[in-house]
């Protein structure tokens, strides 16, 4: 498949900005980790805003990005007493004896928001009409961005994983488990929107 300059610049700008959003929520985390509570508190409000911005003052409706966040959310938080349970991961320096931070059920409904954009925005500028590119494209989001996110926090002392086969902190089987989740949540929203014939660019074959 050949490319543009034109999509060729916008992909780019497109990841560069990419980098930049999962870089600052990782630095802030990573260096205000001792006080969950009030990193927890700033994430909770943050998507006060959001919901109020695009969901209570907005005609138009996103529900399959909301169902994923919540449905992420959720899975994400059983996932992580699976993790924590079994000793595969540890949250450092939380107060009161907790194993797991305030902040960590925000993240997960953010992160699946920040993967859904980032497939979205470069579905636009490559023009991607197949289901079988958007999902390769799926993969390659979730395997790269999330990881670069945990290389922050993990090495600003948020975590560390039990796991073997590290690079920079992260293990292979947590990419896998990331990927899995998150296209497994995908292939769950896909379904919604072929019953309800919803035209969602993420979702849809449009080929």
């Amino acid at each position: 498949m050949a490319f543009t300059k034109k999509q060729q610049k916008e992909t780019f700008k497109t990841i560069i900005i990419a980098f930049v959003k999962i870089t600052i929520p990782g630095i802030i985390i990573g260096v205000f980790h001792k006080h969950d509570f009030w990193v927890g508190l700033l994430l909770f409000t943050y998507l006060l805003v959001f919901l109020y911005k695009n969901y209570l003052h907005k005609a138009s409706k996103n529900w399959i990005l909301l169902s994923g966040m919540i449905i992420t959310g959720i899975l994400g938080i059983c996932a992580e007493i699976w993790g924590v349970t079994n000793g595969f991961w540890k949250y450092h320096d939380l107060s009161n004896n907790k194993q797991l931070p305030y902040w960590l059920p925000f993240a997960w409904m953010f992160a699946f928001r920040f993967i859904y954009k980032l497939e979205n925005d470069l579905i636009v500028s490559l023009q991607l009409k197949k289901m079988s590119h958007k999902t390769w494209l799926a993969i390659f989001i979730t395997a790269f961005f999330p990881a670069y996110g945990e290389v922050i926090t993990i090495n600003l002392g948020v975590w560390t994983y039990s796991w073997p086969y590290q690079f920079l902190g992260v293990p292979l089987y947590a990419v896998i488990c990331l990927v899995a989740l998150h296209m497994g949540i995908n292939f769950i929203l896909s379904i919604w929107v072929k019953k309800k014939k919803i035209n969602d660019p993420v979702f849809i074959n449009e080929d």
